[in-house]
């Protein structure tokens, strides 16, 4: 499938672009809105995905067992565009792995991006760093491991890639802080690769999305990168919302236990709500916003 998914990108080469949202109300988590769209005769996922400016992949699991290559016409497709924040501060970047998504805080605005991360066995680390040094028309140094790597596929890289079409981190790159600056987030030269785990770590982004948050950031800012497969939000009118994704598969096989966080739990508990909702979201794994206690407090359910 994921063979099919990156031969049809390629074809098509049609990138996913970022959304940007007014941040919520205090007390709010919730962003942008859900939509619907009804397929026309000739549409793929990947246009529509454009369209409404959401990742393809995200398009794919919130509409899951419809045909990515050939949606039938007249189906109404949920537009994963409204998105519950991370349980993190709203401030510089923060990278939710699960997800598959950048979030830029900027003032009274979020940005939203999709974006590619460590493929297993070389997984994104969860951090709280800076970043350190921003690089347009950056050279890549490849690693010795690396250079095994394509040595085996019979590719032999020099010891420093140029700048240019055949450099896989494209043409901007932001080194980030943490440990010894071996982690970026960059642009690439491919067609494909942004939304799925297929780099050795760093973060990926499309070219003009890269472009677009390397002439906004400056030097020092911050960039958070959690692993937050569960988002929940408990809104202003008392109303509860939970998002899921599924968890990551780490380097030892391991992943995270999709649970209902205690919050919700003990919320639940106070008011005599059944956990039946939050289970069926969590199992779903959609990656949409899903509202499992209404605003109103009326009888228990």
């Amino acid at each position: 499938m994921i063979c099919r998914l990156m031969f049809f990108c390629c074809l098509l080469s049609l990138p996913s672009m970022a959304a940007t949202y007014d941040l919520p109300l205090e007390g709010s988590n919730l962003i942008g809105r859900t939509q619907f769209h009804k397929v026309e005769a000739g549409e793929t996922m990947a246009q529509i995905a454009k369209k409404y400016d959401v990742g393809f992949l995200s398009l794919m699991a919130a509409n899951k067992g419809v045909d990515p290559f050939l949606p039938d016409e007249d189906y109404v497709l949920t537009i994963p565009s409204q998105i519950i924040l991370p349980h993190s501060v709203r401030e510089g970047i923060v990278i939710n792995l699960a997800e598959l998504r950048l979030y830029y805080f900027e003032r009274d605005k979020v940005h939203v991006f999709p974006v590619g991360i460590g493929r297993i066995g070389r997984d994104t680390p969860e951090m709280e760093t800076t970043i350190s040094q921003k690089r347009p028309n950056p050279t890549w140094t490849p690693t010795d491991t690396i250079r095994k790597e394509y040595l085996a596929k019979g590719i032999t890289l020099p010891p420093v890639v140029p700048a240019g079409p055949e450099n896989p981190l494209g043409e901007y790159a932001l080194r980030l802080a943490y440990g010894a600056g071996d982690y970026l987030i960059h642009g690439t030269n491919k067609d494909f690769g942004i939304g799925l785990r297929v780099s050795s770590g760093c973060i990926r982004m499309e070219p003009q999305d890269i472009e677009w948050l390397f002439n906004q950031v400056a030097l020092g800012v911050k960039v958070t990168i959690i692993d937050e497969p569960v988002k929940m939000s408990l809104e202003p009118d008392r109303s509860v919302f939970i998002e899921a994704h599924e968890p990551l598969t780490r380097s030892d096989g391991s992943k995270k236990r999709l649970v209902i966080p205690d919050e919700l739990t003990w919320w639940l508990d106070e008011f005599g709500y059944s956990d039946a909702k939050a289970r069926a979201v969590i199992m779903t794994q959609n990656g949409v916003p899903t509202e499992v206690v209404p605003p109103s407090f009326g009888e228990p359910i």
